[in-house]
């Protein structure tokens, strides 16, 4: 092989100029200091309840923020169009205006997501929201401007924000892509239901009203024993994967429920129904039963 096809196979793997940024913000720790402070503000001002969760999206069953960022980007990748085009300056100020009144609750839901996240991701969704915040102090300069007749600086100024969106997106991108923050982390259960029922173990073997972890194979369970009835969850929670075995058992409206010791998310161990978020997918869940030899089976809850 000679030394220019190695050199050809050499650029071929270097990594994209825009991801490299994006992978070494994730080792930026110097964006710890303001994460952690920031942290601390949301989660005293969205203390857990009903607001919180909405927020998050649990009532939607997955989280309110991305599809909620398909309003401001595309009302101002649409303003950027007419921009392009003779008499549309009416439409580009009202499509403006309305991608920053969007902007608000898209805003609010990604911050709580962003305040229940590891530090790696932090560190990307904080460079995420500055580069959103940029573009959309530009958006809005750009209005004022164009309001007071400056129609020729307001569209540089849009152009401007278009850019400082772009990369927010790509950014909001490799935080839901590369590093999962949004998608369901419990392992999939699903493909062991036509196997019909599985031994787990003994009754005698678990604690009363105590949690443990049990392997059904390959998959790790969470499993809670309250006299003769027996729980059993995915141990991994559908948030960003904690060990739910390691969590606290309390009562939510007379229903055992279980609390992921990593941010909190909260279900029900009877049927894995999110009570609380961060999380918003259902933990997936198991019907048990006792075997003649005192054996607990397991199979998925349908």
């Amino acid at each position: 092989m000679n030394r220019q096809r190695v050199s050809r196979i050499s650029r071929s793997l270097v990594r994209p100029r825009p991801l490299k940024v994006a992978e070494d913000l994730e080792h930026a720790d110097a964006l710890d200091g303001a994460a952690r402070s920031i942290t601390k503000v949301v989660r005293r001002l969205l203390p857990p309840g009903p607001v919180k969760d909405l927020l998050h999206g649990v009532p939607l069953g997955h989280p309110a923020h991305p599809p909620l960022t398909d309003v401001p980007i595309g009302c101002f990748v649409s303003a950027a169009i007419l921009d392009l085009l003779p008499g549309t300056e009416t439409a580009a100020e009202v499509l403006l205006a309305t991608g920053l009144a969007a902007s608000v609750p898209t805003v609010l839901t990604g911050v709580a997501d962003w305040s229940a996240l590891h530090s790696e991701q932090q560190r990307v969704g904080l460079v995420h929201a500055l580069s959103n915040a940029a573009g959309s102090t530009l958006y809005t300069v750009s209005l004022l401007a164009r309001r007071r007749g400056f129609t020729g600086a307001g569209k540089a100024l849009s152009f401007a924000g278009l850019t400082a969106l772009v990369a927010g997106a790509y950014l909001g991108g490799h935080l839901a892509f590369r590093q999962s923050a949004g998608p369901s982390h419990a392992e999939s259960i699903t493909h062991l239901g036509p196997l019909g029922w599985h031994d787990l173990c003994s009754i005698d073997e678990l604690p009363d009203g105590w949690p443990v972890h049990r392997n059904l194979g390959y998959i790790s369970l969470f499993v809670l024993r309250e006299g003769d009835d027996v729980h059993v969850l995915a141990d991994r929670c559908s948030h960003l994967d904690g060990p739910l075995h390691q969590g606290r058992v309390i009562e939510v409206n007379e229903e055992t429920c279980i609390v992921c010791p990593w941010h909190g998310s909260t279900f029900r161990v009877g049927d894995g129904t999110v009570v609380h978020g961060p999380a918003t997918g259902r933990q997936p869940a198991f019907e048990t039963r006792m075997g003649d030899n005192g054996m607990i089976q397991v199979r998925p809850a349908r």
